[in-house]
């Protein structure tokens, strides 16, 4: 091999990882970050080296503005950016979420497939390229930075595409991203789409191709390396690959494809990949969508081997069934760190270890409950950790009730009946009884009849969060009440006490999103 390409076989691009688990993540049906969740995993996004989070759309909502805002004002690692139509009023209100960030930026969108022009945009084609233009020319005026999305790119016609890309960058687009908004493509054509677009556009040099793939049928990451292999400098996705429909593609993926197959993608990211494991944990508590055990690169099984002859292998080398290191990723199999004599500092820099920030105020409130947990339970987990740093979280900006005592009769030829003893919103302490075909139906009758509403539970799950009869339970509900739709969590060593948490954390977030949020966001001026 000549010295020429040899030096060539070594060059290795550089690719940006753009992170939407904050915007198109919380799209996932059930899902919805309160505000310190949402600033919780930006604050991790940027301790795994995201080169942009993108924080939310900032017109759709005040309460979203205000996440928006403060996330761009916090983080200071990663460029945060907000998502808007090409309408100029929502260019507006983003720039006035973002303004105060330390590197503003804005992904506009607008799109192009003949599909949605005809039927959802009711535009012609030479209208869309107006708009665009016009779009990207206005943000340009305040955004130091704008990407320009052509919705439905991978469904488009290319010479269509062609055209519109080469405007929007003249108008001033340094970040071009082709989605295949609907999952449809495969990878021949993805790559086919992107060396088009890099030959045919002739101001192609002076933007970025960024992909954005959806896993309707189960290729997100595959179409993504495939895009990173025809040229795209940009990935995104979102963490776990939570996302509308099936998801998106996955992050912790394609960095991890990237960096275990640099000899044929000749292309990494910059991201801490041993931040992965923790920031994976971190989305899947806050969004109650628990990972598959089997899931690539971030499943508890991911590492676990079970056949004879891969465990005799591993035994005597590692690489024989093991392409992937856990320590790579962050998983760590000593994973008893605490116990009932750790003191306050010791704990606290577990937590900050873990990736978690917490004020004073709720340093105090884990401790407490992590002292109470050690006294039942012999070994103290990260994973333990994570759910007792997890309900703080949870909590929002109002508790509007608390659960104060449960009590629950059952017998196997009884009806079972629970009482439960709440704090309400005026402070005063609550009591009522009431029965149910089982022993959680009975606690959410009871529940019920005290705040006076009917509630409709749409899902319920339970899990342990780590092995063993004094493990943590932790549960998950999906309830409407209020004509909202929304989940909750609760975490306790009793699973009927865990199940009335999650339920009350799901109230609290109605009532918190109908009245707190929008006080809170009335002061914001967008």
């Amino acid at each position: 091999m000549s010295k020429e390409n040899l030096k060539e076989w070594w060059v290795v691009r550089k690719i940006n990882v753009f992170d939407t688990t904050l915007r198109d993540g919380e799209q996932s049906p059930g899902v919805n970050f309160n505000f310190e969740e949402k600033l919780q995993i930006a604050t991790q996004l940027e301790r795994l080296g995201v080169d942009i989070i993108e924080a939310g759309f900032p017109a759709s909502s005040k309460g979203a503005f205000q996440s928006v805002k403060s996330i761009a004002e916090t983080v200071k690692g990663s460029s945060v950016t907000g998502l808007s139509r090409s309408v100029q009023k929502e260019i507006d209100a983003a720039w006035e979420a973002l303004k105060n960030g330390e590197e503003p930026r804005l992904h506009v969108f607008i799109a192009t497939s003949p599909i949605h022009m005809e039927h959802k945009l009711r535009m012609t084609p030479d209208q869309v390229i107006e708009n665009a233009v016009e779009s990207v020319k206005y943000a340009k005026k305040r955004f130091p930075h704008v990407q320009f999305s052509a919705e439905d790119a991978c469904r488009t016609d290319l010479d269509f595409l062609v055209k519109i890309i080469e405007k929007v960058i003249d108008a001033g687009a340094e970040v071009i991203n082709l989605p295949d908004t609907v999952g449809y493509v495969t990878q021949e054509e993805i790559r086919n789409i992107f060396r088009y677009v890099k030959e045919k556009v002739p101001n192609s040099d002076k933007a970025i191709l960024s992909t954005h793939c959806h896993d309707d049928l189960g290729m997100a990451t595959a179409n993504s390396l495939a895009a990173v292999e025809a040229g795209a400098g940009q990935v995104e996705g979102t963490i776990n690959g939570i996302g509308e429909r099936a998801g998106n593609a996955s992050l912790e993926e394609i960095a991890v494809a990237l960096k275990i197959r640099n000899d044929f993608y000749k292309a990494e990211t910059g991201l801490t990949l041993n931040e992965i494991k923790r920031t994976s944990s971190m989305v899947s508590k806050l969004s109650g969508m628990v990972v598959p055990n089997n899931k690539a690169v971030v499943g508890d099984n991911a590492f676990a081997h079970e056949s004879g002859i891969h465990q005799d292998g591993m035994l005597k080398e590692k690489s024989t069934y093991e392409i992937i290191t856990p320590d790579l990723v962050g998983v760590n199999s000593n994973r008893m760190v605490l116990g009932k004599l750790s003191g306050r500092h010791a704990f606290k820099e577990k937590i900050e270890s873990l990736g978690y920030k917490a004020t004073e105020e709720e340093l105090k409130k884990v401790f407490e409950a992590f002292k109470s947990l050690a006294d039942k339970k012999k070994e103290i987990t990260d994973e333990d950790i994570f759910a007792l740093m997890s309900e703080e979280k949870a909590g929002e900006a109002v508790n509007y009730y608390d659960v104060e005592t449960l009590q629950v009769n059952y017998g196997t030829t009884n009806i079972p009946t629970a009482t439960v003893t709440l704090k309400n919103p005026e402070g005063d302490i609550v009591q009522e009884a009431a029965t149910g075909s089982g022993s959680v139906e009975a606690v959410y009758n009871t529940i019920e009849r005290i705040i006076g509403g009917e509630v409709q539970l749409k899902d319920y799950r339970i899990q342990s969060i780590t092995g063993g009869r004094d493990a943590l339970a932790e549960v998950f509900v999906q309830i409407e009440y209020k004509g909202e739709e929304v989940s909750g969590r609760g975490t306790a060593n009793d699973v009927l006490e865990a199940s009335a948490k999650a339920y009350i954390n799901s109230i609290n977030r109605v009532l918190n999103r109908q009245n707190g949020l929008r006080q809170q966001a009335e002061r914001v001026n967008v």
